[in-house]
């Protein structure tokens, strides 16, 4: 399946997808968790906290975040489940960073660590995780289809993976509202406060061309994931992906 979002890049089409990303996230990491909860209306809260209730009957004990970013779902998924242990792995060393501080901050840091890493090409051994989790972070991805074998590869037999994505509306009532939102004012408020001109125009481009609903459970199927399935949150806004190994 060709994957339009793996051509959408944030600067230019000269180097690579994931050195830009680095670069992008890098460069937001101090306005990133600002800038998430004013886009969303601090909705993006409660996106996590559904995903996490997906996930509570199979009380995961060793748990991977991919694109873990500033590190709220890894929190999230410390205080709501009580694992044994979770690593959370992300491209950006500034949001890793962040992620830091804020486990030492509430005191948890004996209990997750954050890594660098590239996320198409994990550092850890096959089958060594019973659940992985991705918020907000596959359509990043400069190859999906790779990202999910390799997310396959590190998840036991029986294991489960959790995508949550933003996603585009597909009411047609809702639509116009929602292009004008993020395709105008989301990248001005955006570029004020981070002071990046291109990172929130490449989020509704990402956005747009990241695979959805039957698409998405398509591109899992082909990396080996079994009982695909998808739920729209939020008049489409949002969707959550779930799969087993």
């Amino acid at each position: 399946m060709e994957v339009k979002a793996e051509k959408v890049n944030p600067y230019d089409n000269q180097r690579s997808k994931t050195e830009q990303v680095r670069e992008m996230f890098d460069s937001i990491a101090p306005a990133y968790d600002f800038m998430n909860r004013m886009m969303t209306f601090g909705i993006d809260k409660l996106w996590r906290r559904r995903a996490v209730s997906m996930l509570r009957r199979r009380s995961p004990q060793h748990i991977l975040d991919v694109a873990t970013g500033t590190g709220d779902l890894a929190l999230l998924l410390h205080r709501r489940l009580h694992p044994d242990r979770i690593t959370g792995i992300d491209l950006s060393e500034g949001m890793v960073a962040l992620a830091q501080k804020k486990a030492e901050k509430a005191g948890v840091d004996a209990h997750i660590r954050f890594m660098t890493g590239d996320c198409l090409e994990l550092p850890f051994a096959q089958e060594v995780f019973d659940c992985v989790t991705v918020a907000y972070g596959v359509r990043n991805f400069e190859h999906l289809d790779e990202g999910y074998r390799e997310m396959h590869r590190v998840l036991s037999r029986g294991g489960i993976l959790c995508v949550i994505e933003l996603s585009t509306p597909v009411s047609p009532l809702v639509k116009p509202f929602y292009n004008l939102y993020t395709r105008h004012i989301i990248p001005a408020v955006g570029r004020l406060v981070s002071h990046d001109v291109r990172a929130y125009s490449y989020l509704p481009e990402s956005i747009a061309a990241v695979p959805q609903g039957d698409d998405m459970l398509q591109l899992m199927r082909e990396a080996g994931f079994t009982d695909c399935r998808f739920k729209r949150l939020t008049f489409g806004t949002c969707t959550i992906y779930t799969a087993i190994k």
